[in-house]
């Protein structure tokens, strides 16, 4: 059976896009069958893996709303073990008509559990908010990988996302773990980010991964040519970093 990853951070601008992208082009590097589930109404991830949003026919909105079958939602990427469910912007619409329905936080997990067989990993990128879509999100997934940018009120906001885990796990989602909270954006350099991993450390011991994603100018620019870094720079930091990633989720789940 797959294992389910949600990547979720209300805040903004953490690495949310750019570790859901990477870490599944990572693990299907690794040969570990892997989707990429866009759940996300900007469609970052589906750009960032080399989708073209204008010529895609169904979304993951047309499955969470019940208007198309899973099968037809998966499409192949650059990557041989790396598929997709693409989103884009009507996806947003799914808070509002989902709003009054019964069942509306389950839609999600119950689109993905025929493809359980078919998957080692599968990746979803949440929107930078706590929507419906995020909870839906939380649900569907066997862990939480929570992206911590390494800058100024970093861990502000933390204990909101982490309230809103508590719940889902009281109600929703009891098996819900934490996978981990990932530090992204390090620049060595600066203070700020050694003294941002330091309380990190110092809060959430063990459950801070061992790998850092640093500040890297290649992992910026790689999704504007549409590919996840392993593909657009191989050699660079950042591509060895998620690498590094991958190997440190798919031992953790060895010793489980």
């Amino acid at each position: 059976m797959a294992r389910i990853i949600c990547i979720a951070n209300q805040k903004g601008g953490v690495g949310k896009t750019t570790t859901a992208v990477n870490l599944s082009a990572a693990l299907a590097i690794y040969e570990q069958k892997t989707l990429l589930v866009d759940c996300d109404p900007q469609g970052n991830a589906t750009t960032g893996i080399g989708l073209d949003k204008a010529r895609l026919g169904l979304t993951l909105y047309h499955g969470m709303i019940g208007a198309a079958d899973v099968n037809g939602l998966v499409v192949d990427s650059e990557i041989g073990a790396l598929k997709v469910i693409p989103s884009r912007v009507e996806l947003i619409g799914f808070d509002i008509e989902m709003m009054a329905e019964q069942g509306r936080e389950t839609a999600l997990k119950r689109l993905l559990t025929p493809l359980g067989e078919r998957f080692d990993y599968i990746v979803i990128d949440c929107p930078p908010s706590l929507s419906l879509l995020t909870v839906n999100a939380m649900t569907a997934a066997d862990a939480l990988l929570i992206p911590l940018q390494c800058e100024f009120y970093a861990l502000e906001g933390l204990s909101q996302l982490i309230q809103t885990y508590q719940r889902i796990r009281r109600g929703l989602n009891p098996r819900l773990e934490i996978a981990g909270i990932l530090l992204t954006m390090f620049d060595k350099r600066t203070n700020l980010s050694h003294q941002v991993a330091a309380d990190a450390e110092a809060h959430f011991k063990e459950l801070v991964f061992k790998t850092i994603i640093p500040r890297n100018v290649r992992l910026g620019e790689s999704p504007s040519f549409g590919k996840p870094i392993l593909l657009y720079d191989a050699a660079s930091i950042g591509s060895r970093s998620y690498l590094d990633l991958a190997r440190e989720i798919m031992e953790k789940q060895r010793v489980h």
